[in-house]
């Protein structure tokens, strides 16, 4: 539990400790005669505005996890246009790596029966995995794509991370499970995405499994079920 509890602390400390440099900084003359510094600074509060957020989101979701069970408010959606509304979010931090992000979204049928703020928040979890464990010597590329079949929406994300050996591949859903990352100390969190990712995707009534190669990179595929008529919102089981 200390080591949980020393993540959880890493991961509020570093954004406060930029949000503070970037105030200093904006209180700096020549900073405010600057539009483009003033915009720059103005850019990096506002993404580690969004990236506690997501911490407190994440502490929920713990907590929601621990109670067994989640509210599911189910209503038509295109997938296409959140998948493309979660990738927007990540464009400072990819370019700050000079990474990219390519859609390929080719799923004839996108229509499905889902959570909004559940189904965009896996899909942010796996993206946010992609880039925290990319290769510090190499430039982080994300490939999503999707295709459908007669009953299905298919998702698939790859990245050229850092990857993951038989073992972690076996546990990465567990809840709190972290791989040990060898030389690699920038990689913190709480251990709660996947398992998070896992319980929502099973929650829509779909499956998801990964593949992944040590040292070149993991695949995630999601399987969700095209949208039924007259699905409505339910309390759905968390899959022990």
């Amino acid at each position: 539990m200390s080591s949980i509890l020393h993540n959880m602390t890493h991961e509020f400390k570093t954004p406060l400790a930029t949000i503070s440099l970037a105030v200093d900084a904006l209180r700096n003359e020549k900073v405010v005669s600057d539009k483009e510094k003033m915009s720059y600074f103005s850019t990096i509060i506002k993404e580690e505005n969004k990236r506690m957020n997501r911490q407190v989101e994440t502490i929920l979701k713990a907590a929601l996890l621990d109670k067994q069970e989640v509210q599911l408010l189910l209503r038509p959606l295109h997938a296409h246009q959140v998948i493309k509304d979660v990738v927007e979010n990540f464009t400072l931090q990819l370019e700050e790596k000079n990474g990219k992000a390519e859609l390929l979204l080719n799923a004839e049928n996108d229509f499905i029966d889902a959570d909004e703020v559940h189904f965009s928040n896996l899909i942010n979890n796996l993206i946010d995995n992609a880039i925290k464990y990319s290769k510090d010597d190499q430039p982080p590329m994300i490939k999503i794509t999707t295709q459908s079949t007669a009953k299905t929406l298919v998702i698939v994300i790859e990245d050229n991370g850092i990857g993951m050996n038989k073992e972690t591949v076996k546990r990465v859903f567990e809840k709190f499970y972290r791989a040990h990352t060898g030389n690699i100390h920038n990689v913190k969190g709480f251990g709660l995405g996947l398992s998070y990712v896992k319980t929502m995707v099973e929650a829509h009534g779909g499956q998801i499994k990964v593949d992944s190669v040590l040292g070149k990179g993991s695949t995630f595929t999601i399987e969700l079920p095209l949208k039924k008529l007259q699905r409505q919102a339910v309390m759905s089981p968390v899959p022990a």
